[in-house]
C-alpha cells in the first residue's frame, strides 16, 4: 500500500465549513458505537455496522444521512479498532493501562471508502459528492500525482484538517519494491541525546533538537494565547488566530522530524546490506521527568518504524536486539564497565580499550545482532519475526530480511 496526500486548493470559506461538518458527524458516529457497545453486552462488528443505518433513518439524527454510508461505516470500523484493541491488551495481560475505548472530543478526519468523492480524469481536482455538497476542490502535491495510478488502485480516501489547512490522503493498493547491488557493508547502531545515533564505524548523525531550536518562539505564542483567554465566556476571534499560529508552530517541528526521519531511515538502509538496531521501549524512558522533552524530541520510534519500513522495499536485513548492558559491556573484551549517564568515554580497567560511549554501545548492538543471527541460521528454518520490543535476551526479530542472505551477512 502506499498514501499519497495532496492539499485541497482554491475552495471558497463555505466549502471548507463542510469538511468540518463531515469530520464532526462521523465523530458522533464513532462515539455512538463506542456508547452502544457499552450499554450491550456481546456486542460484535456487524452490530456496529447495523447501527449506522439506525442514525441515519432516526428522525433525531437526520444530519447523519448527510454523511456517505460508506463513510458512516468506516466510523463504525475506528470504533470497533479501538474495542478490538482492548480486548487483545487484557487477553495478553498487558501490564498497566489496557486503553479502554474512549470518546472522542476533537476528531481531525473522515474516511471515505469507494464512493462519496469523484475524481477528474487528470486527477488534478476532486469532488465530494454526498450530502455535505462540499464542491469540487484543486489537489496540490508536491511530491507524486495520481494520474499514475487508476481509479481501481485507489481502496481509500480520507479528509484531514491540520492548522494550515485541509489535505487528502489516498491509499493506493500498489506494491512498492526497489533493488540495489549489495553494498557489503552491515553496521550497528546506538540511538543517543548527544548525538542521533552513532554507528559501528564510529560516524555519527546530528541530533538537530527541532523542538529546543523553536522553543523561544513556542513560549512566547503560548503567552499571548494564554493572555487572550477568557474564563467561562466565548473566545474571540485574536484568540483563535493565536491558537492557529500556535498549532502551526507545533505542526512545523512535527513535519521536521517526520522529514529527517525519513531522510536518515532511507540513507542507512542503502548504504548497508544489515542494520542492528536496539529495541528501546520509548514509553518507558520518557517516565523520566529530566529528559522527556529531549527524548520525545529525537524521535526514536518514528526513525525507527521508516527504518523497517525501507528495510522492506529495498529487501535488506534489519534486525531489532534488546538493549541491555550495550553501554556497559567493553566492545573489545567484554568486561562490564559501570557508567552515569554524565560518563560519556568508555575506559576499560581490563584491557585498556578507550572508547566513545556510544561507539563501544554500537559495536555491541552489531555484535548481538550477529550472534542473534548465527543462532538463528543453526537453529531454525525461515523466518523470525518477534517483538523487538521483549523483554528477554533471545528475542530476535527479522524484519522482511531476506534469509539466503543471512548466511553471507554472517560470514
Amino acid at each position: 500500500m502506499l498514501v499519497v496526500e495532496a492539499k485541497l486548493k482554491n475552495g471558497t470559506l463555505e466549502q471548507y465549513h463542510r469538511p468540518d461538518e463531515a469530520i464532526k458527524t462521523s465523530q458522533f458516529v464513532r462515539n455512538s458505537c463506542v456508547r452502544y457497545w457499552m450499554d450491550n453486552q456481546g456486542t460484535n462488528r456487524n452490530d456496529l455496522q447495523k447501527l449506522c443505518a439506525l442514525l441515519a433513518n432516526n428522525k433525531e439524527t437526520p444530519w447523519v444521512n448527510k454523511l456517505n454510508s460508506q463513510a458512516r461505516q468506516s466510523a463504525a470500523d475506528r470504533a470497533w479498532q479501538s474495542i478490538t484493541r482492548f480486548y487483545h491488551n487484557c487477553h495478553a495481560k498487558i501490564p498497566g493501562k489496557k486503553g479502554f475505548p474512549r470518546f472522542k472530543k476533537h476528531s481531525r478526519s473522515v474516511e471515505y471508502k469507494l464512493t462519496g468523492y469523484k475524481l477528474s480524469d487528470d486527477r488534478r481536482k476532486i469532488k465530494f459528492t454526498d450530502g455535505f455538497k462540499a464542491g469540487e476542490f484543486d489537489l496540490w502535491c508536491s511530491q507524486k500525482t495520481l494520474v499514475y495510478y487508476s481509479e481501481q488502485q485507489i481502496r481509500r480516501v480520507r479528509v484531514v484538517r491540520r492548522a494550515d489547512g485541509y489535505y487528502c490522503q489516498f491509499l493506493i493498493d500498489v506494491e512498492r519494491q526497489e533493488y540495489q547491488k549489495p553494498t557489503g557493508q552491515i553496521t550497528g547502531i546506538d540511538l543517543g541525546l548527544k548525538e542521533f545515533y552513532t554507528d559501528a564505524q564510529g560516524n555519527t548523525v546530528e541530533n538537530l533538537r527541532y523542538l529546543r531550536k523553536l522553543e523561544k518562539r513556542l513560549k512566547k505564542a503560548q503567552r499571548r494565547l494564554s493572555k487572550r483567554f477568557c474564563k467561562e465566556k466565548k473566545q474571540s476571534k485574536n484568540y483563535h488566530k493565536q491558537r492557529v499560529k500556535v498549532a502551526k508552530l507545533h505542526l512545523k517541528v512535527s513535519r521536521q522530524r517526520k522529514d529527517k526521519a525519513i531522510k536518515d531511515a532511507l540513507a542507512l538502509v542503502q548504504s548497508n546490506d544489515l542494520v542492528v538496531y536496539e529495541a528501546l521501549k520509548v514509553r518507558n524512558l520518557v517516565k523520566n521527568c529530566k529528559l522527556a522533552k529531549s527524548i520525545s524530541d529525537a524521535s526514536w520510534y518514528q526513525f525507527t518504524e521508516w527504518l523497517n519500513y525501507f528495510a522492506n522495499i529495498y529487501r535488506i536485513v534489519c534486525v531489532a536486539v534488546p538493549p541491555h548492558f550495550t553501554t556497559q559491556d567493553c566492545s573489545v573484551c567484554g568486561t562490564r564497565v559501570q557508567k552515569t549517564l554524565s560518563t560519556r568515554t568508555h575506559q576499560c580497567p581490563h584491557c585498556q580499550t578507550i572508547l566513545d560511549r556510544d561507539h563501544n554501545a554500537a559495536i555491541n548492538i552489531l555484535k548481538k545482532g550477529l550472534k542473534y543471527l548465527g543462532n538463528h541460521l543453526n537453529g531454525t528454518v525461515g523466518q523470525t519475526e518477534t517483538d523487538p520490543n521483549a523483554l528477554g535476551e533471545s528475542d530476535l526479530w527479522v524484519f522482511n530480511g531476506d534469509i539466503e542472505n543471512l548466511s553471507r551477512l554472517v560470514e
